[in-house]
């Protein structure tokens, strides 16, 4: 679709998009054992849960099979969908920009994003902005993830270039 046709939506009225959830999949990938996927992060399992449905943590030791690990997923982002619409109230996305928007919610949780700089620059209608304000996460464990050369978190840094050349793409 051409640019001139295209129109933001009601950040309400929008939903991760299929495309959008198979590729926080991706990005996630699958571990059906509890793992601890980078330095100082939490307990992690399936496609990035830390938690389950009933806001009860993952523990280490935790199993799934991967179709619990879909379930869990798909439940986990529907929640969080109405979290990512609820801090953005008035704020119309792009499709594209709504998925690469709750993929770093996904990542980085609620407090994190309505806190951060892309929430605020998206509330003030800056979405150029919101774009570049993705490349300020870069940290994990307070290490600089993008440190070139460095094998121990280089996949977070790798993620926000990603988001943020599909997020100015979509501008």
């Amino acid at each position: 679709m051409s640019p001139q046709l295209r129109q933001r939506i009601a950040v309400g009225l929008l939903s991760l998009s299929a495309a959008g959830f198979a590729a926080w999949q991706a990005n996630e990938g699958l571990t059906t054992v509890a793992v601890i996927p980078t330095k100082g992060d939490v307990p992690t399992i399936g496609h990035g849960s830390t938690r389950y449905e009933d806001g009860s943590p993952v523990r280490m030791g935790d199993t799934i099979n991967p179709q619990r690990a879909e379930v869990l997923a798909r439940n986990l982002n529907s929640q969080a969908e109405k979290q990512f619409a609820a801090s953005l109230p008035g704020v119309k996305l792009y499709q594209d920009e709504f998925d690469i928007y709750m993929d770093f919610f996904g990542q980085y949780g609620d407090g994190t994003w309505r806190k951060g700089s892309p929430r605020k620059s998206l509330l003030a209608g800056n979405y150029t902005q919101a774009c570049r304000d993705l490349l300020k996460y870069k940290f994990a464990a307070g290490y600089d993830c993008s440190t070139p050369g460095n094998k121990r978190c280089y996949g977070v840094w790798a993620r926000q270039l990603e988001r943020h050349a599909k997020c100015m793409g979509a501008q």
